[in-house]
């Protein structure tokens, strides 16, 4: 069980919760932080200030005062007129990342959400009541067109997800033995003005991204073993002469995958120097790396953030306006990210290219032993350039993209939901660039007649992994069902680290 105190909430915390179904329960520190935050809500309600979605109205009609009597059904009306989500909607982890991610916000204690709506929520995650959320509508200037679909089933509105069967929310409730509850002032704005959904997905989204490009570093080291590579670039001493950041951690990983291979041997290697494509994969993995790194520094952040607006301040009893719900520091960390992913794309294609010329690699046209009258891979170069495309495509930056919205009130966005759902789009085609790059490499590696014991550790068990499951190519076949197979074992995490989510 996951224990939210208002702190300490990190990226794993998320993914057990939405993909290992982990429970989840509210601390006593942060119960009481809860608490003292609505106290104050409910006396600035009873007050002649204006204080923004409190007293008066949200967006375009920022300062209208609200009716006394209307406190409590604007703020279901708030959650109704902003479910304006469309299209496919979210898987179910990355739901229960929302939820989970938005529980984790309020905790911190600045929403002034109502204990009773709090538990609410917390209840239809622990019994696996999972609101159904179109993926489209957010502009990252809080994720109100998701969070509003997030929260109506808590009003016995919209849909739900029980036990994999789509149900209207209140028949949902009824089999999860759970009621819906009453908003009063400001829970829906606290429920839904929040970057939960990005924040919850972008944690998702940083996990399989940094698994894909882990595999891309096993296949590498294949690559290195088919090339017989020169390996200088990997010492210690080189690393260390140039101290990047994320490089000397991909050396290192690297090293290991190569532990007990031939190519330590003087004289193992083919060339004095090697194309850049093998040359600088530590400097362009690295790069990567700590792309990633940052996006993880700005994903807990935010886990462990109150960045509601207006903040509850309990300890002097007010409520004030900002713009923390603004989140362009995560936006631009996975625009970079997406742009690392596609450096570390370009190599792992350049790499293939090489293994397929006699030119750089010494080895049959193609990959094949049968010479003209057989293709071998050749035509796997267009599902390469393929799959590179769409991720070139997908690395181009989303956080310029804006529209000013809400009688321009709302006049700028970082556009944060994109720029993560980009990002696994890119996740999804490394992991099919890393199958190909193994089949090449192995392949490579039997055309070269090397025995699998001189291959490096890892490198081995990439070889024997890609074995088990694909013959070497030898008389022409389709190789698409091939590539299917290895990039199975790649989402899967047979290959690398860990897999990637289901999809």
């Amino acid at each position: 069980m996951i224990v939210l105190e208002g702190h300490g909430v990190t990226l794993d915390d998320v993914m057990r919760v939405a993909r290992g179904g982990v429970a989840v329960a509210l601390g006593a520190t942060a119960r009481e932080r809860i608490l003292a935050a609505r106290e104050t809500v409910d006396r600035l309600a009873q007050s002649d200030e204006a204080i923004y979605g409190l007293t008066t109205a949200l967006g375009a009609n920022t300062g209208r005062a609200i009716p006394a009597d209307e406190l409590a059904a604007y703020q279901e009306r708030a959650v109704r007129a902003r479910a304006v989500g469309v299209g496919p909607r979210f898987a179910t982890d990355a739901v229960r990342a929302m939820m989970f991610a938005r529980l984790a916000g309020m905790a911190v204690g600045g929403s002034g959400v109502s204990p009773a709506v709090f538990d609410a929520l917390l209840a239809m995650l622990n019994a696996g009541a999972h609101p159904v959320v179109p993926s489209k509508g957010s502009i990252g200037v809080a994720d109100l067109a998701a969070l509003s679909h997030m929260a109506l089933p808590l009003l016995a509105e919209g849909e739900a997800e029980y036990h994999g069967e789509i149900l209207p929310a209140a028949a949902a409730l009824a089999r999860a033995s759970l009621a819906p509850v009453m908003l009063a002032a400001k829970d829906g704005l606290a429920l839904i003005s929040s970057n939960a959904a990005s924040v919850g997905c972008a944690a998702l989204a940083l996990h399989d991204a940094t698994a894909a490009l882990d595999a891309l570093n096993v296949a590498a080291t294949l690559s290195f073993e088919g090339f017989r590579a020169n390996l200088s670039p990997l010492d210690p001493r080189v690393q260390a002469a140039r101290p990047a950041p994320g490089q000397r951690e991909v050396a290192a990983r690297l090293v290991a995958l190569l532990e007990g291979s031939t190519l330590w041997s003087r004289g193992a290697a083919r060339r004095v120097q090697d194309p850049v494509s093998f040359r600088c994969v530590t400097q362009v993995h690295g790069a990567a790396f700590a792309a990633a790194r940052s996006v993880h520094e700005q994903i807990e952040l935010e886990l462990n953030s109150a960045a509601d607006s207006p903040l509850v301040l309990p300890e002097s009893g007010e409520m004030l306006s900002n713009g923390n719900f603004h989140v362009p520091g995560l936006s631009l960390a996975f625009d970079a990210l997406g742009i690392g992913l596609a450096q570390a794309a370009a190599i792992s294609v350049e790499r293939c290219l090489k293994l397929f010329s006699p030119a750089f690699s010494d080895l049959p046209l193609q990959l094949t032993r049968h010479g003209p009258m057989h293709s071998g891979f050749a035509t796997v170069q267009k599902t390469l350039t393929a799959l590179y495309n769409e991720v070139r495509h997908a690395a181009n930056p989303a956080s310029l993209d804006f529209l000013p919205v809400s009688e321009a009130v709302e006049d700028h966005a970082p556009m944060t939901p994109h720029a993560i759902a980009k990002s696994v789009v890119i996740a999804d085609n490394l992991c099919y660039l890393a199958a190909i790059e193994l089949l090449v490499a192995a392949q490579a590696v039997d055309l070269r007649g090397l025995d699998p014991v001189a291959l490096g550790r890892g490198a081995k068990a990439a070889y024997d992994a890609v074995r088990k499951a694909v013959a070497a190519l030898d008389e022409d076949r389709p190789i698409g069902p091939d590539i299917e197979a290895i990039e199975r074992l790649v989402a899967a995490g047979a290959i690398g680290n860990r897999g990637i989510g289901a999809r």
